[in-house]
């Protein structure tokens, strides 16, 4: 290895006495070059530590053959699951992922949007956070014609392609399963209704209400951050209030999960007293005594479905701007956290 120095492919024909372009063909597996030339010049290759510049190249062939990622947080089984349907298909497309999250920070957001646009990425799959305010950030990869492609949490009046669930019908399900259950007071914890997922998810709780000609209390509606302390927060609140709720509609099984841990720990039961339902499917739900009732989020599918067409459009076999909104399919996942009907 030449110390401190990058070896460059000027560096391996001054060596061997060869040409350069004959150093550039091999490199690239040109059949023009014999075999024995193509193996000194590997082993010299290896010998000095050359790198070969993938982004110089494919920058000379307009085209980096990357795809940015931004999300909204990293760790949570959904985005993990979201991540590796998108990555499933990017590998085998030939395509390297730059992976940005956001922390929830509209700012955030616009940094890591600029930063993977001077990175020239190919195309663009994104999860807005809370508190994004508009899209602004998104035009420069629009002028230049670079795909974006949004899952979960989308602007829904924007023209851009959009991969969702039908979280109306989701938030409308858990809650009518409840009812059904014999609930008649049921509180729900969610995040920001500014964002579609939860709007959606509200929406659909408020509408299950009406068509079972049900009261409806706002104050029962509680917008947290879905966080491990919002959790403990919504038990005392929940265990506070009078007359207490008999059904708890949580849009996130982590936030679920420390919430019903919290209302056992405070003598209640679940499901007797207070029946509980979350959202995501994730792997706590399955493990929580009792087992947690919830939606079931497909983020491989959704992660598959998102680089499909974006990869689809990139190589010229699609165009995304002819594709509006894709909606996944997702059911509700009844088990004994909620069931009080045999």
């Amino acid at each position: 290895m030449i110390k401190g120095k990058e070896v460059t492919i000027y560096d391996l024909a001054r060596q061997l006495k060869i040409s350069i372009a004959t150093v550039s063909r091999a490199l690239n597996d040109d059949p023009v070059v014999s075999k024995k030339t193509k193996k000194r010049i590997f082993e010299l290759a290896k010998e000095l530590g050359y790198r070969h510049n993938t982004f110089a190249s494919n920058l000379r062939k307009q085209s980096t053959h990357t795809i940015g990622v931004m999300v909204h947080e990293l760790n949570s089984n959904f985005i993990t699951s979201v991540l590796a349907g998108i990555e499933s298909v990017t590998t085998e497309a030939g395509y390297d992922l730059i992976i940005a999250h956001s922390s929830e920070s509209f700012t955030k957001e616009q940094s890591n949007a600029q930063n993977l646009f001077h990175k020239r990425v190919d195309g663009l799959i994104s999860s807005l956070s809370f508190d994004t305010t508009n899209l602004e950030h998104f035009k420069p990869f629009e002028e230049k014609k670079i795909p974006v492609v949004f899952f979960d949490r989308v602007e829904e009046n924007s023209d851009t392609i959009k991969v969702i669930i039908d979280n109306y019908r989701c938030g409308y399900m858990a809650t009518q399963h409840l009812i059904e259950q014999g609930c008649k007071r049921i509180a729900m914890v969610t995040a920001s209704l500014k964002r579609n997922v939860y709007a959606q998810r509200h929406k659909g709780f408020v509408d299950a209400h009406y068509d079972n000609k049900l009261p409806l209390d706002n104050k029962l509606v509680l917008i947290k951050d879905l966080s491990e302390q919002s959790a403990l927060e919504c038990a005392l609140e929940i265990l506070r209030m009078k007359p207490r709720p008999d059904g708890l509609f949580i849009t996130n099984d982590f936030v679920a999960a420390l919430c019903m841990q919290a209302l056992k720990e405070n003598g209640l039961r679940i499901p007797e007293d207070i029946a509980v339902v979350g959202f995501n499917n994730d792997a706590i739900s399955r493990v929580v005594e009792p087992h947690l009732t919830t939606i079931d989020y497909p983020g491989w599918d959704m992660g598959v479905i998102a680089a499909r067409n974006l990869i689809s459009h990139l190589k010229g076999l699609a165009d995304i701007k002819q594709t509006s909104t894709i909606i996944v399919r997702s059911e509700l996942i009844i088990r004994d956290s909620s069931t009080r009907k045999k």
